[in-house]
């Protein structure tokens, strides 16, 4: 029936024990429960009325066993199917019908990979398990028979029909006879099996009803699933019984053969000794055979060591583990995993490293070349390196690219490995949440490995590579570990010379490597990680910028790789500003690309089926292929409106213009602010007014206004968040020109902060939103005096046709914004008259 012998010693020791083990833990579980019901005395197959459960029943399907009346099983669903189902029988009845599956292989089985026959069985606990699969304990009741399924999803339900169970005449001789011999056969397996518990034999004693006696046994029995379906579909209850005898009378044969294994191990046991000389002399053989053996490999392995011009601790290390790899048997499970200890620790680059180049005019020329724009970081990229060429060492702060997805920054970790002549290793840090993940696990552990530091310096094949730590912020915690903790020793210059690898277990010199992070937010950033990091911020790519981008980089790219030559078919820059603004609104390039790709596909399905196409891609064939525009930039409007003032804003995807609208309305006094407003906003807001009511006076406004008039102020597009310390000049503006009706001037924007005392506050983003104005048409910005510097490091080809005011305090803003000309019709303000008291 088995091949081997030790198999079946294994497998049957096991199963016997679970067989009987069941037995000994039913009080433990009856008191867990008041739910359970006692198994001593089931005379009753079933405690419920057949009458009153329906016809129609949820199927549960299971591996490796079949339930019977009157058992109870525990079981453990990991399938979504079976977790919904549990849930629902749960919250109702509780009652499901099991059935076992043909194939045990088979994850998810349909309905005929199924049996026809099963038990309805009722639920007595349910646990959901940490890991989110659920642990049910179940009780069979009654066998049914499938009459036909109804449906598979979301889980399997089929109409039944419950099989009525036989009486049993225990006064017949053959019944009587067939009881004693399971129990006796029962009793020759316990004794067989020293391992049972005594109290297995005191439990089996116990029970008292013979149709629970046959099912208990025919569920622990040791027998494949097909076999225990066969005594399940049995309804004469003699031939269930004499079927189920004939299994335990084979069980019992196995255990027969186990004794005289158990005899044979003794015998062999005495041979060790004989064993040993006979290796020995195979070794000899081998060796004068030419063989290579483990002796061979290991001196192999030892005469590579030798070679290594590492320290005298760690060859001491290695020289240690390889006498300890010496004296293992190489039939020893453990030595192939000491062998590859041994062989990775060899692999690693203990001594080996790069030369660096440190042309830092061919660096420069290298980044100018794989990055259009990024101006600052690649002047800062090139003063680090110009600092690592006068100190010759690492010792430095760890540089941290951060910015929005897709501005470049894992290729600018590239880029500095191109210039300087480095190998290139990256590592994506995104989700990791296993400290082990960093440090190793402990080469005892079942498939240890090095942590991912190790391994890519070992696959970098140099110590001194450059590394780039991939999404740095996307680092998780867990019961297993920090592994942002783990990362504070490799970041920090003044102790990873010392990095210790829980599986390599001795020291590497970590301060060569050229460490890189990536981020796209700082905010999740543990607070001592991130004092080892320089920040360097990339703000993104301007719609200028990304048409360099677009038609040095990406269009070449997208028609190489989709098979067509570079040459044969050009985008105009009309049509490439068509995708960036209609079709595109981020701050890298990545939908960019993907956009231009959609286009060159269409181009190259046009070629194979030969139509004729255009060699000059226009935005009409732009609009064309990707259909309707996807996004509208807001344009400049006309001044004929009081109360309606032009502010500059940035966003992540660039910069933008907005309009803050004003109304006014009789009424108290009240003030209403509207558009998704963040707490800033609200705040400059208050603020406006506050001190435009200070300023009354000069602008020859009524104090009366205010408590006679309610004030709305709102923000256009108020699906969409906004907040941030630029808009206070601009709701000022705003503000006094609805009360005094005057026209704001005309092709006009702003952007600025104020304070209770009139002064403008400076503001960033300012690149962003000047090249947003002159997108919209602006003819003239009012900025603060203090942000001149940052007008002075923009390229001047973006700020042509753009005038600047540069301004302190809020009496210059309204000064530059509001013109002495009056709105057409406008609002005649009619106050309240002033009381003596109030006059008083």
């Amino acid at each position: 029936m088995f091949c081997e012998f030790k198999q079946i010693y294994t497998i049957r020791n096991k199963e016997i024990n679970n067989m009987f083990e069941s037995l000994h833990n039913l009080t433990a579980i009856q008191n867990d429960s008041e739910e359970l019901v006692k198994v001593a005395n089931p005379d009753e197959e079933t405690d419920i009325n057949l009458s009153d459960l329906p016809t129609e029943l949820s199927i549960l399907p299971i591996k490796n066993a079949v339930l019977f009346p009157g058992v109870i099983i525990p079981i453990t669903a990991t399938r979504q199917k079976s977790i919904l189902l549990i849930k629902n029988a749960y919250q109702s009845n509780r009652i499901v019908g099991v059935l076992a599956q043909r194939n045990k292989k088979i994850e998810d089985p349909e309905i005929n990979g199924l049996y026809r026959y099963g038990t309805v069985a009722q639920i007595l606990k349910m646990i959901v398990l940490p890991d989110g699969n659920t642990t049910i304990i179940i009780q069979g009741k009654n066998r049914f028979k499938i009459l036909e399924f109804v449906q598979e999803e979301p889980f399997i339900t089929a109409k039944i029909d419950f099989l009525t169970n036989e009486n049993i005449d225990l006064e017949q001789k053959d019944v009587r006879a067939l009881i004693q011999s399971l129990k006796e056969a029962a009793f020759k397996i316990l004794k067989l099996n020293p391992e049972i518990p005594q109290e297995a034999q005191i439990a089996l004693d116990n029970i008292q009803s013979t149709s629970f006696l046959v099912n208990f046994l025919s569920s622990n029995l040791n027998a494949e699933v097909s076999d225990k379906q066969r005594i399940l579909e049995t309804q004469s209850f003699k031939d269930r019984g004499t079927l189920l005898l004939k299994f335990m009378l084979k069980e019992i044969q196995m255990l027969k053969i186990k004794h005289e294994i158990q005899k044979k191990v003794h015998t062999d046991l005495d041979q060790q000794q004989r064993d040993y000389f006979l290796r020995q002399q195979i070794k000899v053989l081998q060796d004068e055979l030419g063989y290579d053996g483990p002796e061979k490999e290991i001196q192999v392995l030892r005469k590579k060591g030798s070679k290594k011009k590492w320290s005298k601790t760690i060859n001491e290390h290695f020289n240690k583990e390889l006498d300890k790899l010496q004296r293992m048997n190489p039939q020893a499970s453990e030595f192939p995993v000491h062998m590859n200890y041994i062989e990775t620790f060899l692999e690693l680059p203990w001594d080996v490293y790069t030369k660096d180049d440190f042309d830092l005019k061919s660096a420069k020329k290298i980044l100018d070349h794989d990055h259009f724009g990024l101006e600052k970081v690649k002047n800062r990229i090139i003063e680090y390196l110009a600092v690592l060429k006068l100190k010759n060492d690492m010792k430095g702060p760890i540089l941290c690219l951060f910015g929005p997805p897709g501005v470049g920054k894992t290729s600018l970790g590239k880029s500095i490995a191109k210039s300087l002549k480095r190998n290139y290793v990256r590592i994506s840090l995104g989700g990791m949440h296993d400290e082990a993940e960093i440090r190793g696990h402990r080469k005892t552990y079942i498939g240890a490995l090095p942590g991912k530091i190790i391994q890519n310096i070992k696959r970098a094949k140099s110590s001194n590579p450059v590394f780039v730590l991939d999404e740095i912020d996307k680092i998780n915690s867990s019961f297993r570990g920090d592994p942002s903790s783990a990362l504070l020793e490799v970041l920090d210059p003044e102790q990873n010379n010392t990095f210790i690898d829980n599986y390599i277990e001795v020291e590497y010199d970590l301060s060569k490597v050229l460490f890189i992070a990536t981020a796209n937010s700082l905010d999740s950033i543990q607070p001592p990680l991130r004092d080892r990091l320089e920040i360097i911020e990339l703000t993104g790519y301007t719609l200028e910028e990304k048409l360099q981008i677009a038609i040095r980089h990406l269009v070449p790219k997208q028609l190489k790789e989709h098979g067509l030559k570079p040459k044969s078919y050009k985008f105009s820059k009309v049509a490439l500003q068509k995708i960036i603004a209609s079709y595109t609104r981020e701050s890298g390039v990545r939908n960019l690309e993907r956009q231009i790709g959609s286009v060159v596909r269409s181009i190259a399905k046009s070629t194979v089926m030969e139509e004729e196409t255009e060699k000059l891609i226009t935005p009409q064939y732009i609009v064309k292929v990707l259909g309707s525009e996807l996004y509208e930039n807001e344009l400049y409007q006309n001044n004929d409106i009081a109360g309606v003032v032009t502010g500059l804003a940035w966003t992540q995807v660039g910069g933008d213009i907005l309009f803050v609208e004003s109304s006014v309305s009789k009424g108290n006094g009240k003030l209403t602010l509207s558009g998704q407003l963040g707490e800033v906003m609200k705040e400059s807001a208050m603020a406006a007014l506050s001190y435009l009511k200070s300023i009354a006076d000069l602008l020859e406004i009524n104090h009366r206004v205010f408590q006679d008039y309610d004030l709305h102020i709102h923000v256009p597009a108020g699906a969409v968040s906004k907040d941030g310390p630029s808009a206070g000049i601009t709701i000022l503006t705003s503000l006094a020109s609805i009360f005094t009706q005057r026209k704001v001037k005309d092709k006009l924007a702003m952007t600025g902060e104020i304070t209770l005392r009139g002064k403008v506050l400076p503001v960033g983003g300012i690149k962003e939103k000047i090249l947003a104005a002159r997108r919209s048409g602006i003819k003239e910005i009012i900025l603060c005096s203090k942000n001149r510097r940052d007008i002075e490091n923009i390229e001047k080809q973006y700020l042509l046709g753009v005038k600047f005011h540069y301004v302190d305090t809020v009496d210059q803003v309204l000064k530059v914004a509001l013109t002495k000309e009056k709105v057409k019709n406008p609002i005649v303000f009619t106050v309240s008259k002033t009381t003596d008291s109030e006059k008083k």
